[in-house]
């Protein structure tokens, strides 16, 4: 365990310091305890800049987004898996479905475009065929739907797992017995099936909870030039041209520092509601 703990002190718990940055006028010259302070200042400029609430606004919305959309595909895939009884087919199919997760975002939105692109297939089929041709990559409109069905088609599978070694501790001698009393698929299910692995659903969702406003920053930086930043700017690239592109470090910082305190807030508040609802949550 040490090198994963290591790597997390190192480069998660030890990386907090920086954080002070958000309160100061950040000058890498003068280094991070040199830089003069400024107090609230970059605060106060974040808050009333309202590029920042378009970023947060693309953010907030591409989350709900995935959380209703994504959130449930992974399940839905493990159960359908689970039910295969021939071993070689669901092994085949975990192997196809696992495969996407380990391409780079680069690869995926290169995909996209050459499918859904302005020259893509769809368009160059839809022109042969005498058709109206459609710009789904470079449509601010179909944005949102669009890098929710990339990360359903890159995620899916890899979300499965848990889901599956979840599945895989029920005791397949309630699904005799229930399917003896006469309960039927749906009924085994939510009788058997949901109760043995909402736990683990219930743990998913906080941390899911917790990351909400990471949306994907490699995604959406590749595809921002195609729509614009009034589609495609999160928090991250917001943070990316303030900070890195625009040597605007303490500014940045803050934008950053917002970002990870609602989402720590988010995984207190969730963590509390799934008490109360009796389920042990991340921490008791």
């Amino acid at each position: 365990m040490l090198p994963g703990l290591a790597y997390f002190l190192l480069f998660h718990y030890g990386a907090l310091v920086g954080n002070v940055i958000a309160f100061k006028e950040y000058v890498p010259f003068d280094g991070l305890w040199g830089s003069p302070w400024v107090g609230l200042g970059n605060f106060q400029r974040m808050f009333e800049d309202a590029a920042f609430w378009d970023s947060v606004v693309n953010t907030v919305w591409i989350a709900v987004l995935q959380l209703v959309f994504y959130f449930p595909v992974p399940l839905a895939l493990a159960l359908l898996l689970h039910s295969l009884t021939w071993s070689t087919v669901r092994r085949f199919v975990q192997s196809v479905a696992y495969l996407p997760h380990f391409i780079s975002w680069v690869i995926v939105v290169a995909l996209f475009q050459q499918v859904l692109g302005d020259t893509g297939l769809l368009n160059s089929s839809l022109d042969g065929m005498g058709l109206h041709t459609v710009d789904i990559i470079g449509d601010p409109d179909a944005f949102k739907p669009l890098v929710v069905a990339q990360v359903i088609w890159k995620d899916a599978g890899w979300g499965t797992i848990i889901f599956l070694a979840a599945l895989a501790q029920v005791d397949e001698q309630q699904y005799e017995a229930a399917a003896i009393d006469g309960a039927g698929p749906w009924r085994r299910f939510w009788h058997v099936t949901l109760p043995a692995i909402r736990p683990v659903i219930v743990l998913l969702l906080i941390m899911r909870l917790g990351d909400i406003l990471s949306v994907g920053f490699e995604q959406m930086l590749l595809q921002r030039d195609a729509v614009g930043p009034e589609a495609a700017e999160i928090i991250d690239t917001f943070v990316y041209y303030q900070g890195i592109v625009g040597g605007d470090y303490g500014f940045a910082a803050a934008a950053g520092l917002f970002k990870g305190v609602i989402g720590a807030l988010l995984v207190y508040a969730a963590n509390k509601v799934a008490h109360r609802l009796g389920e042990q949550g991340v921490y008791k």
